[in-house]
C-alpha cells in the first residue's frame, strides 16, 4: 500500500439537522453555494478535495501552512457571508486541521490521521477551528495568528490523546490552560464540576463515528470536448535539483515553452495558470486530458547545477496514457536557450507526424531572443512568481524583479512587458500616487518591450488597457486583436479583447472573448467568472451576473471592479441594502476608490454613477 505524510482539513456544519427540519432547500442551497466557496478556497491554497459526505468535507494539502490558511480563510469568508442571513438560517462549519501519515488507494485517504482530523473537528467551536498538537508545532511561529491550548484530549481508537490547540482568529482573547494543577489534584469543588462535565462532554464527543469523507459531492465535470486541431497541455516541470530554492527554475522552463508553444499557428495550447494547477500533484494523464480537453500532455524534469542543466521530456497521449516520444538533453547552463527551441522543434515535430496532417512550422517572429545575460533570464522567472499573485504586495516585488532584470540586460522584452504591467496594475487597482504619470510610463515600457518583439502578449495587452482608458475604444480593441493575431493561445490576450469590446458597448462579442479565454485557463474559472459577470451586468442579466461576481471574490475579495459590478446589479435589482454593504467593502479595500467614465456609452457611465452613488460612493 502507499502511504504519504500529508495535512488533513475536515470540516462539517454545525447544527445540520436543525437547519434540514426547517427548511431544506434553502439549507441544501445554503449548503451548495457555500461548498462552492471552500471548494474554491482549497484549489487556492493548493489543497486537493478528497470526498464529501452529508454536510461534511475532507480536503487535504502538501503544506501544513497552507491547510490552516485555508481553514482560517473559509470561516472568514463564510462568516461575511452569513451577515447576508437572517439568524436562525446561517450555516457555521467546524473545521479540524491534522498533519499524519494516511495510506492512499487511487483517490481515497484513510487511517489514524484522517480520524483525529475528525475529532478535532468535533471539538471545535462553530465558526471555529482547532488544530492538533503537530500542525501547532508547524505553524506557530509562521502565522499571524493566536492559540488556545485545549490540553489533551483522548480520541476514540487512538492510543494516546491528541493535544489540541483553537485557532484564534477572531479578536477572542487566547490563553494557556495549565496543567500543573491537574497533575497535583489542587482542584476546588468548581474545577472538579467542570472537569467531570467537560470529561462527559470529550466522551460523547469521542463516540460519534469519524467523518472520514466529507457533504454534497459536486456533480462531476463534464470532460472538455477536444478542439479540431492538435492540443497540447504543458505540465509543470519537476524540480529535481535536490533545492527548494531551485522551484522557480524549473517552473520558467515550463514557462517559456508554454509561451513559444502558444506562438504557433494550427495548435491550441492550454494556458500557463491551468496547467499549473497540476503541480505537486500525482499526475494522471487521462484525468487531465479530460479536466482540460486536450489530446496531448508534455511532462518533464529538471535538474540543474551551477553550470550544468539535464532537462527530459515526455509527450503522452492522453487518451491511452501512453509515450508518444521522449528524450533527455544535458546541456551546459549557458545554452539553455537552445535547449528550449530544440524541445519545442521536436514536439512540433512529433505531433504533425501524429497527425499526419501539414507540419506546424515554427514562425520566424514567434521566436523570443534569448537575453544576452543569463541573470535576466533568472530574475523574470522570479518576478513570474508573484506576476498571477494580483496583490498590491506582489506587484511590487514583480516590478522590483522586473528592474533588476532590465539592468542586467537592456535588450530583454519581457522584463519591460512586465514591468508595464506593474504600473498598469497600480492604475487599474486604484493603488497608484500619480495615476497619469503611472499611465505613461507603462505606455513607454509597453512600446519599449514591443520595439525588441512587436508580438509581446503582455505588452499589447497594456497597449490596449492604455487606450480605453484614455478613450481611444476603435484603437483599444484593434490592438487587442492583434494580440489575439500574435498569439492565439494566449488567454491574456482574450481577456484584453473582452474588456476593450466591453467598454466599447460590443457585449456579445466580449463575453464570447471571455469565455474563450477560460476555455484556454479552464483551471481558472474563478477569476474569468468577472470578465462574464462583468457582461451581464451590462446586458441587464443582473440576476446571472450575481453568482459568478461573488465566485470571483470569494478568491479574489480584494478586486474593486468586481465589487463595482456587484453593486451595479443589486442596485439595479433594487437589492439596496446588499449595495451598500458591497460599497462598504469597496471603500475598506479603498477609502479612495471613485468611478470614472470607463465606457464608450455615456448611459452605461451614468448608470453606474447613480447607482454608486446611491449606494453611498462617490
Amino acid at each position: 500500500m502507499e502511504r504519504k505524510l500529508t495535512a488533513i482539513l475536515c470540516a462539517d456544519v454545525h447544527g445540520y439537522s436543525r437547519l434540514m427540519g426547517g427548511n431544506e432547500e434553502a439549507t441544501v442551497s445554503t449548503l451548495n453555494s457555500y461548498r462552492n466557496i471552500i471548494d474554491s478556497l482549497i484549489a487556492r491554497h493548493r489543497g486537493r478535495f478528497v470526498g464529501s459526505a452529508g454536510d461534511s468535507v475532507l480536503a487535504e494539502f502538501a503544506s501544513v501552512v497552507e491547510a490552516v490558511q485555508c481553514a482560517v480563510e473559509i470561516q472568514d469568508t463564510l462568516k461575511a457571508e452569513n451577515q447576508n442571513l437572517p439568524p436562525e438560517r446561517r450555516m457555521e462549519f467546524r473545521i479540524g486541521v491534522n498533519s499524519g501519515d494516511v495510506i492512499v488507494q487511487g483517490d481515497e485517504l484513510y487511517g489514524d490521521g484522517i480520524n483525529v482530523a475528525a475529532r478535532l473537528e468535533s471539538l471545535a467551536d462553530p465558526g471555529g477551528i482547532c488544530i492538533s498538537g503537530t500542525v501547532h508545532d508547524q505553524v506557530r511561529d509562521r502565522l499571524a495568528l493566536s492559540y488556545e491550548d485545549r490540553g489533551e484530549q483522548p480520541v476514540k481508537n487512538i492510543a494516546r490523546p491528541v493535544h489540541v490547540w483553537r485557532v484564534v482568529f477572531d479578536g477572542t482573547p487566547a490563553h494557556r490552560l495549565s496543567q500543573r494543577y491537574w497533575r497535583r489534584g489542587a482542584l476546588s469543588l468548581t474545577g472538579v464540576a467542570i472537569a467531570i462535565t467537560v470529561l462527559v462532554v470529550v466522551q460523547h464527543l469521542s463516540l460519534k463515528p469519524p467523518r472520514t469523507s466529507a457533504s454534497i459531492a459536486p456533480p462531476e465535470k463534464p470532460a472538455l470536448a477536444l478542439p479540431s486541431i492538435p492540443s497540447i497541455a504543458v505540465l509543470p516541470f519537476t524540480n529535481q535539483s535536490g533545492d527548494p530554492q531551485q522551484e522557480y527554475f524549473s517552473d520558467g522552463i515550463s514557462d517559456e515553452l508554454i509561451g513559444q508553444l502558444s506562438r504557433l499557428p494550427g495548435l491550441f495550447v492550454i494556458a500557463r495558470n491551468s496547467s499549473f494547477a497540476y503541480k505537486g500533484k500525482a499526475i494522471r494523464e487521462r484525468e487531465v486530458g479530460r479536466e482540460l480537453g486536450v489530446r496531448y500532455v508534455l511532462e518533464g524534469r529538471v535538474q540543474k547545477s551551477p553550470d550544468r542543466v539535464r532537462i527530459g521530456v515526455e509527450l503522452v497521449d492522453t487518451s491511452t496514457s501512453s509515450e508518444m516520444w521522449t528524450q533527455e538533453f544535458d546541456r551546459p547552463l549557458n545554452d539553455i536557450f537552445r535547449v528550449q527551441d530544440e524541445i519545442v522543434g521536436k514536439v512540433v515535430t512529433t505531433l504533425g507526424l501524429i497527425f499526419k496532417g501539414e507540419e506546424i512550422k515554427v514562425p520566424h517572429e514567434a521566436k523570443l531572443a534569448p537575453p544576452d545575460n543569463l541573470e535576466a533570464f533568472d530574475d523574470i522567472l522570479r518576478a513570474l512568481q508573484y506576476f498571477y499573485r494580483f496583490t498590491q504586495e506582489d506587484v511590487l516585488k514583480v516590478r522590483g524583479w522586473s528592474e533588476k532584470a532590465i539592468a542586467a540586460d537592456l535588450n530583454y522584452a519581457p522584463a519591460y512587458a512586465l514591468l508595464s504591467a506593474s504600473y498598469m496594475a497600480a492604475v487599474l487597482f486604484r493603488w497608484s500616487d500619480n495615476p497619469a504619470s503611472d499611465l505613461e510610463r507603462s505606455y513607454e515600457l509597453a512600446r519599449k518591450a514591443l520595439v525588441l518583439d512587436d508580438s509581446n502578449a503582455v505588452a499589447l495587452a497594456q497597449l490596449s488597457q492604455i487606450d480605453w482608458l484614455q478613450r481611444r475604444f476603435d484603437k483599444a480593441v484593434a490592438e487587442a486583436e492583434r494580440c489575439v493575431a500574435l498569439n492565439p493561445n494566449e488567454p491574456i490576450c482574450y481577456e484584453a479583447l473582452g474588456q476593450a469590446l466591453n467598454v466599447s458597448n460590443r457585449l456579445q462579442e466580449a463575453l464570447g472573448a471571455a469565455e474563450k479565454a477560460m476555455r484556454l485557463d479552464p483551471s481558472r474559472q474563478d477569476f474569468y467568472a468577472y470578465f462574464i459577470g462583468q457582461s451581464y451586468v451590462d446586458m441587464g442579466r443582473y440576476q446571472e451576473a450575481i453568482p459568478l461576481l461573488k465566485r470571483h471574490l470569494a478568491v479574489f475579495p480584494d478586486q474593486p471592479w468586481a465589487h463595482v459590478a456587484l453593486i451595479e446589479a443589486y442596485s439595479e435589482l433594487g437589492r439596496d441594502q446588499e449595495a451598500r454593504a458591497e460599497a462598504a467593502e469597496l471603500k475598506r479595500i479603498n477609502p479612495q476608490f471613485a468611478y470614472k467614465d470607463v465606457n464608450k456609452d455615456a448611459a452605461r457611465n451614468a448608470r453606474y454613477e447613480h447607482d454608486l452613488r446611491k449606494a453611498g460612493l462617490q
